[in-house]
């Protein structure tokens, strides 16, 4: 079984209801995050964890908004731990810049902490690993993949897919359709995809609006998707314009009139099990 929780299902605009883009993936006892958006270590902890219990954490492009938090796990994680552990973190290229400069930006607070506490001999260690395609982990019986999706101007981006025990899940991230995405979901049991009503954006003179249109998948493409894979589900995060209680059926009925599967999606904490 891989389970699958929605951390963050919320967009670049602070929702005081919904984290930053965010999603927990637990399998074969790895415990894997996906992008770390706004809040991302409150929702982890509602889930459960803390942050020196990931495993690894799995970056699918560098928007701000995929990443507002990742200095917090980085920072938790190392204070959290009684001993030296490595964070690692896997993305597209130009994620080590990323993440070297976050370390940058703790330095100040590294040094205060280490200076302080006797028993914290050791900075954060973070390995960081870029790719575009191709195999991430293969630990056990859990592996994780990638492949190159299109979220242009915004490259590169990448998804993932987690395979263990005869069972997987795609984490799509922020992309419009396109063959590599096809590719690597082709059999997948469950599709994660980020999502925009297009119906309704489309009506709103906002030029930021309508430019966000070209870049990501509307409820009715992330499903054609999901059908072209022949997956079983297809589960919807990152909702633009954010998801309102009691709309839940239109969304899904978007989704179905393209998709032959189970539509799933909620607010954050939303978990799935496949």
């Amino acid at each position: 079984m891989i389970e699958v929780t929605l951390l963050g299902t919320g967009s670049p605009i602070p929702d005081p209801h919904r984290a930053g883009p965010s999603t927990l993936v637990r399998a074969g006892g790895a415990t894997l995050l996906v992008d770390a958006g706004r809040g991302v270590l409150m929702r982890l902890a509602a889930a459960g964890l803390a942050a020196n219990q990931l495993d690894a954490v799995l970056l699918t492009h560098l928007h701000s908004d995929h990443l507002t938090d990742l200095n917090d796990v980085v920072t938790t994680g190392w204070i959290m731990s009684m001993e030296p552990t490595t964070l690692r973190i896997f993305g597209p290229p130009g994620t080590r810049e990323v993440v070297d400069a976050t370390l940058a930006a703790l330095r100040h607070d590294v040094g205060y902490r280490v200076h302080h506490h006797a028993d914290l001999t050791w900075e954060p260690q973070v390995e960081v690993t870029e790719l575009l395609e191709g195999t991430a982990i293969d630990e056990g019986s859990v592996r994780v993949t990638a492949a190159p999706t299109d979220h242009r101007p915004v490259e590169p981006s990448i998804a993932f897919r987690v395979d263990h025990d005869g069972r997987s899940v795609v984490l799509a991230g922020d992309t419009v359709p396109c063959g590599s995405l096809d590719r690597l979901a082709r059999g997948a049991d469950a599709i994660v995809h980020t999502v925009l009503r297009a119906d309704v954006l489309a009506g709103v003179p906002i030029q930021r609006l309508q430019d966000i249109l070209d870049y990501h998948s509307s409820v009715e493409q992330a499903a054609q998707t999901a059908q072209r894979a022949g997956a079983h589900t297809l589960v919807l995060t990152h909702y633009v314009p954010a998801l309102q209680a009691g709309d839940e059926d239109s969304w899904r009925k978007l989704a179905a009139d393209h998709f032959d599967g189970r539509v799933e999606l909620g607010d954050d904490l939303h978990r799935v099990e496949v």
